[in-house]
């Protein structure tokens, strides 16, 4: 125990004494904090930024239907022709013309919509242009057939469905989306921690190695203790560096964002259109769907499977540091790595959300490798306490497991070298 306690002690030091270590844990949040507001100011200004576009209507029956919005303002060219209404866009540097031609004379006329314009229109902007359009064609040619819209109007029904569960706790419409953004946000902050100090493990085991420092410490200590060391040392110092990312990227958003009056919640920001469309009812009702989130279980989970998941994937990393002599030759060893980790993110963003307790998200949730980050995707939907149990005892046991099979390769690799291992080769030292 007192020599793993040294191990522990001696790698937390060398991760936190070293140049690189100390400049990429204040380096790195001021440059997230410059992305962050370089991102919001870009969208502020792109909020601000009002497109002018020209209509020349030849039908003569779109006359202000055309309403200017927030980011759109629509100029009229009635009293003019195509060729002068497309020079006077040109000449002011609007964003565009939208011409509406008549095709044909009588009841048998038609009508052809096209955009002039130097830039391809947003989604938005094209979207709003043809509802417009659609939305008056169809009521002149409701008039055209002697149908009396108001009538229609007055009749049209609206309906908004009420989501609740069978105990009567209602819900939003976004509340699944809302879930999911808590544990993607989760599930995918375990895996970049993951990979970037599994990383880390793998790279010190490869510099000892490579040092010969590592022949001289295991004559005192078992392979074993000094895997679980180092596992160990660099999770606090990864931990360590993580907590100083937060508490000073945090200090640094707000006094600087303050500082230059920018919103970092800028990108994020709804439109007031947005606003307008969504029913106040339906806003109440997402803040209480936000409340309602179970912070304190998934506080609590994301601990358990964030030390699960770094645990196993850093013995996996260890094992493939001690079979190697350099960087270069763990290329052909971390791709089987990265899979399940992708796929855990794939099955979460894709199947979770659609369908949290099916087949699929089930399954992975209970497989190891990948049950760190489905699971966290899961919990906020609600998953039974024997599934996560099923889940987390299987985590634990397959911790055990892979550190047992890693030590092996480990108390073989670290004196093997100038020999490029096999799959095969690894599979025979796991016999010794």
């Amino acid at each position: 125990m007192r020599n793993l306690r040294l191990i522990i002690n001696r790698e937390y030091s060398a991760r936190v004494r070293n140049k690189t270590f100390i400049v990429m844990t204040f380096l790195s949040p001021i440059i997230f904090v410059v992305m962050v507001l370089l991102i919001a100011y870009l969208s502020m200004l792109n909020s601000t930024d009002q497109k002018i576009i020209g209509i020349f209507d030849e039908t003569g029956i779109f006359t202000n239907e055309f309403k200017d919005g927030e980011q759109v303002q629509y100029i009229y060219f009635n009293n003019s022709n195509l060729e002068n209404a497309r020079q006077k866009v040109l000449d002011n540097e609007y964003f565009g013309l939208i011409h509406i031609a008549k095709i044909g004379d009588g009841p048998n006329s038609s009508t052809e919509v096209g955009f002039l314009g130097n830039d391809t229109p947003g989604f938005g902007t094209i979207e709003s242009i043809e509802k417009t359009i659609s939305d008056k064609l169809t009521r002149q040619q409701l008039i055209n057939k002697g149908i009396d819209v108001s009538e229609i109007d007055a009749a049209r029904a609206k309906v908004n469905v009420e989501i609740q569960n069978f105990s009567g706790e209602r819900s939003s419409k976004m509340s699944n989306y809302i879930k999911m953004f808590f544990g993607g946000a989760a599930g995918y902050l375990l895996m970049m921690f993951i990979i970037i100090y599994g990383n880390m493990v793998m790279r010190s085991v490869i510099e000892e190695k490579t040092n010969r420092i590592i022949e001289i410490i295991v004559s005192s200590v078992k392979p074993f203790q000094l895997l679980l060391g180092k596992i160990l040392g660099t999770s606090l110092a990864g931990i360590t560096q993580f907590t100083v990312w937060v508490i000073l990227g945090t200090v640094l958003l707000w006094s600087v964002s303050s500082f230059l009056g920018i919103d970092p919640l800028a990108a994020q920001t709804p439109s007031t259109e947005m606003i307008n469309e969504m029913a106040r009812p339906e806003l109440n009702q997402l803040v209480v769907d936000i409340l309602k989130l179970p912070y304190a279980s998934l506080l609590v989970f994301f601990l358990i499977y964030f030390i699960g998941g770094y645990f196993l994937y850093s013995a996996i990393y260890a094992a493939i540091g001690a079979a190697v002599d350099s960087e270069t030759d763990t290329q052909q060893f971390m791709f089987p790595i990265i899979i399940p980790l992708i796929l855990g993110i794939y099955v979460g963003f894709f199947s979770v959300v659609e369908n949290p307790h099916g087949t699929v998200s089930t399954i992975f949730s209970m497989i190891p490798l990948t049950s760190p980050i489905v699971m966290l995707m899961r919990i906020p939907f609600g998953v039974p306490w024997y599934e996560i149990s099923i889940s987390i005892i299987i985590l634990i046991a397959t911790n055990f497991a892979i550190l047992w099979l890693s030590a092996k390769i480990y108390r073989v690799g670290i004196l093997m070298y100038g020999k490029k291992p096999s799959y095969k080769e690894l599979y025979k030292w796991l016999k010794y």
